[in-house]
């Protein structure tokens, strides 16, 4: 495992982190038992990964917590997430307040090295900024956290207006955002000022539905084309992003993914999801792998920088 300091929060933490909520859930989200669940989180200690972000809505944190008891605390890393808006009403200081103790006790820990307020729209984020984060930082100096951070919420928000505003404010020390190859925005907009004010960055939809379930590239590549937005030609591919996967270049279409958000500097904790030890394996191993051709970055740039808000859907909970 590769290891990395998160901004400036003095973290190392691994390059590889395992996100306990999008689709799979540990696993949860395919029907697996608890069980299975923490076998799961305890396989990604044993290969290195000591970063696990989980949140009170995942459904999560109880399995989190199984998996982490009895390891020694200052070998993993956790962050975990309240959100502003509860059935449309925004959390008053003393509800966010009783929801990081609550998720303390499900996590079976006295603290979490960083919470987020999570999917943080626009229009609430002075809410988040004056009411809410000057509230948690009395709990900080409880001991129940260590550093405070900020998660957009990317379906709802495709342009990042949120960040752009709190990239400038010092009192997020971590953020959690969308970065992938067809949503490249963030290169331009987030990541320059996190690398210049030390900001902690976790990267997620770096893979989700668009690169990982059959037709959902080739569907967003065809609407592209539609719109004017991406050469014709691509939309005329079974694989619009065939070029990647050659003899010096990706193994697969989601080792691509992963290596492409790697290595994009500024991105420090690339965040996978899975319910699987084979996969959990195989994600691990693209990321730690060197990184794309420099013909193909510049391809993925050329083609598709100028993108936002691509391949940005909501987890399904139907299943």
């Amino acid at each position: 495992m590769d290891y990395i300091p998160l901004g400036k929060t003095g973290l190392d933490v691994s390059v590889a982190g395992l996100g306990c909520g999008g689709n799979s859930r540990l696993g949860l989200g395919a029907g697996h038992s608890e069980a299975q669940c923490v076998a799961l989180v305890r396989a990604a200690l044993d290969v290195g990964v000591n970063y696990f972000d989980t949140a009170e809505n995942y459904g999560t944190e109880a399995v989190v917590g199984q998996a982490l008891a009895g390891i020694e605390r200052d070998s993993f890393v956790v962050s975990t997430k309240t959100q502003v808006l509860k059935s449309g009403e925004r959390q008053t200081p003393a509800q966010v307040i009783d929801c990081l103790d609550a998720s303390l006790k499900r996590l079976q820990l006295s603290h979490v090295d960083v919470y987020m307020l999570h999917a943080v729209k626009p229009g609430d984020y002075e809410y988040a900024r004056d009411v809410l984060a000057p509230a948690l930082g009395d709990e900080q100096r409880k001991g129940k956290f260590a550093h405070l951070g900020i998660t957009e919420t990317s379906p709802n928000d495709p342009h990042q207006d949120m960040l752009k505003r709190a990239v400038h404010d010092d009192c997020w020390k971590v953020m959690m955002f969308a970065f992938h190859m067809l949503n490249q925005g963030a290169r331009r907009d987030v990541l320059p000022h996190t690398l210049t004010n030390g900001i902690g960055t976790l990267m997620m939809f770096v893979v989700r539905n668009i690169f990982s379930r059959a037709g959902e590239l080739q569907t967003a590549v065809r609407e592209l084309a539609a719109a004017g937005q991406v050469p014709a030609a691509l939309a005329e591919r079974d694989n619009p992003l065939d070029f990647l996967v050659h003899e010096h270049g990706a193994a697969t279409l989601t080792d691509a993914a992963y290596r492409f958000v790697r290595h994009e500097p500024g991105a420090e904790v690339v965040l996978f999801g899975t319910g699987s030890l084979d996969h959990l394996h195989s994600n691990v191993a693209s990321i730690l792998r060197p990184p794309l051709a420099a013909a193909d970055r510049e391809q993925l740039a050329e083609l598709f920088g100028h993108l936002s808000g691509v391949g940005l859907v909501l987890p399904d909970r139907s299943k």
